[in-house]
């Protein structure tokens, strides 16, 4: 027979479990008045919940209202897509050589994410209580301003002429996208740090999307 301490320690890490989303072991679901884990589950309603679960983020990251929409159920696969998306696109297209190519979607790849790395490392030892991909997730998730505003700029770009007024149109899109990345980032992750150094973490947000947009805006 277990002890009571036994028992309340299972307890608690079934609640623990109940409350993550992503676990590899899975939340126990119920179906047909049975419980299995999402390991018994077929493979294409565990990637559609997972794209699902990706979509919600990207609507809170768009309209954000709910401040711990991204830092409650946290993942890194939407920050993976939009860096695949920026440093896919960004490569030169001139560039004949597939070596080259390969570089800079690595160079772009890398300075993303260590840019986001290097951002939530300074949020944390400035006394920020958020987990370490709480932050990356939600710096990652706030690319997606950027990420349309680049898409439209594509599309434009396969319209018209590269002219100034085309130059002009494209800085406004990317400022935009700027701007929302920075106010999606800031909402997530302002509650987090101390009210004293708020200014210190909100600083390299800004200069992590500035970096970003400059390639986007010079990209041709």
């Amino acid at each position: 027979m277990e002890s009571p301490d036994a028992l309340l320690y299972q307890k608690t890490d079934d609640s623990a479990i109940d409350g993550l989303e992503g676990e590899i072991a899975g939340s126990p679901i119920r179906k047909d008045n049975a419980e299995y884990h999402t390991l018994d589950e077929p493979v294409k309603d565990t990637i559609l919940r997972d794209l699902k679960a990706v979509g919600t983020k990207f609507f809170h990251v768009l309209y954000p209202k709910e401040k711990k929409a991204l830092l409650k159920d946290w993942d890194l696969w939407g920050p993976l897509i939009l860096c695949v998306f920026l440093a896919a696109t960004l490569q030169n297209e001139g560039t004949d050589n597939i070596n080259d190519n390969g570089l800079q979607f690595a160079e772009i790849f890398f300075i993303v994410w260590v840019g986001a790395i290097v951002v939530t490392i300074n949020s944390k030892l400035l006394g920020g209580n958020i987990s370490f991909f709480q932050s990356v997730c939600v710096l990652g998730y706030c690319l997606l301003a950027p990420s349309i505003a680049l898409l439209i700029c594509l599309f434009l770009d396969a319209i018209f002429n590269n002219t100034l007024a085309l130059f002009i149109l494209r800085f406004l899109l990317v400022s935009a996208g700027f701007v929302w990345a920075i106010i999606g980032a800031t909402v997530f992750l302002g509650e987090s740090q101390p009210p004293k150094r708020k200014a210190l973490a909100v600083y390299p947000i800004f200069l992590f999307y500035f970096v970003v947009c400059w390639m986007i805006i010079s990209h041709a």
